[in-house]
């Protein structure tokens, strides 16, 4: 009977708990409409699963605007620069790295800088345009185009000094999964620039 009794009052509890959380919140139209926005301007990209999975979390923000799908791809292209600045830089502290792979590592953080700057750039370039129309716009595009052709381009020259057998291993391994996250998100960022500067 005691048993009967705790198990009813285990089952009475278990459905008031049911009965009182709050139901799972069916997604938003605005943030359904704004994911579908982003995935139907990934498709311009080279890497189209990887700018939709980089871009949905702030469809909040972006909602239907070119303008700022192209400067968030720019801030995230900037984010993951920079964390990859701070992965290359700790490398050079590694114990055991040969000396070729430690001015291949030397040489890759400068060319990351670099890109850290142009892309820097391009984000406070898009940031100020305002209302530019006409010369104004086509100006300050081709400023942000011409800095992200350069981000790209420096990313790229920051693996040449991982060329050769020589050089392969677990540090070649790591820094090349790296460049190729960092120059994809700018790739994408480059054709949504690129986009945004055909549909203005």
């Amino acid at each position: 009977m005691a048993r009967l009794s705790i198990s009813l009052l285990l089952l009475v509890m278990v459905s008031i708990l049911y009965v009182c959380s709050p139901a799972e919140s069916a997604p938003s139209s605005k943030s359904t409409s704004a994911t579908n926005f982003i995935k139907a301007s990934c498709k311009v990209t080279r890497y189209p699963a990887l700018c939709v999975q980089s871009l949905t979390p702030y469809g909040t923000a972006i909602q239907h605007s070119r303008k700022e799908l192209a400067h968030t791809a720019l801030a995230v292209s900037l984010a993951r620069a920079q964390s990859m600045k701070q992965f290359v830089t700790k490398l050079t502290k590694f114990k055991g790295l040969k000396h070729r792979e430690y001015e291949a590592i030397k040489d890759c953080a400068e060319e990351i800088s670099d890109t850290i700057d142009q892309i820097s750039n391009s984000v406070q370039e898009l940031k100020s345009m305002g209302r530019a129309n006409g010369q104004d716009f086509s100006w300050h595009m081709s400023n942000v185009e011409t800095w992200v052709s350069a981000a790209l381009t420096d990313e790229n020259t920051c693996f040449d000094g991982f060329a050769g057998r020589a050089m392969d291993g677990r540090i070649k391994n790591s820094v090349r999964a790296r460049v190729t996250n960092v120059a994809q998100v700018t790739s994408n960022a480059l054709a949504l620039v690129n986009q945004f500067a055909a549909r203005h």
